[in-house]
């Protein structure tokens, strides 16, 4: 459910996320330069909305050709098969996640005091973003409900990237010392997505960030 960055690393305050092993995540994405036509790009905007919204099963082919206003021809020469079609929307989706929270952790990074918690700010607006519906990758996981399937091993290798993430921005906060307690971190962020997407609020976001910070409040500066 799933941003320092351009190229790079964008600073969100100079203090912030400046670290390798804190952009490697971001950094690895930006570099990517998919093939692009403009029927492809309609291809995947248009699955890639009707799949979050709807589902992957619940949505065929048919459909998203006639929504994307292509020929299945068109489609069929980008994707071979629909499994192909849903790994590359989850890669776009990947890169489009990280945008938002890039944005987002900018916009709140000159008030936040510590990068940690300019995420959890960033995930509380993702949580109140229209159309929310949960983690993409989340729900890809378990409408596929196969292990062997591309796209649960595109979603294992995403949830790491992003566990990888978190552990940065926690070291950034409170030093090494914190990557003792980052695993902790990540599984209350993916417990607060499940959260509000079942009760339909953005609470969930604050009461993570408020557990994170005292398992922090440990370590090293604290949070």
């Amino acid at each position: 459910m799933p941003s320092t960055i351009n190229g790079g690393v964008r600073k969100i305050k100079k203090a912030h996320l400046t670290k390798t092993d804190r952009s490697v995540y971001f950094r690895k994405l930006m570099a990517r330069t998919p093939e692009t036509s403009e029927a492809r790009q309609r291809v995947l905007e248009t699955a890639d909305r009707l799949f979050y919204q709807e589902g992957i099963r619940a949505v065929g082919i048919d459909r998203i050709v006639a929504e994307a206003d292509v020929a299945k021809m068109s489609l069929y020469k980008h994707f071979r098969s629909k499994d192909d079609l849903v790994l590359a929307v989850l890669k776009h989706r990947e890169e489009t996640v990280l945008e938002f929270f890039r944005a987002a952790m900018e916009r709140h990074g000159a008030k936040s005091k510590t990068p940690l918690r300019a995420f959890f700010a960033a995930l509380k607006d993702f949580f109140e973003s229209p159309g929310f519906r949960g983690c993409p990758f989340q729900n890809a996981a378990v409408e596929l409900a196969d292990p062997a399937h591309p796209g649960t091993a595109f979603v294992r290798g995403h949830k790491q990237r992003f566990s990888d993430f978190l552990r940065g921005l926690v070291e950034a906060s409170v030093g090494k010392s914190g990557a003792r307690v980052a695993p902790a971190v990540s599984v209350l962020v993916e417990g607060a997505i499940i959260t509000t997407m079942i009760q339909g609020n953005s609470d969930a976001a604050e009461v993570a960030r408020d557990a994170a910070l005292k398992l922090l409040a440990g370590q090293k500066g604290g949070a």
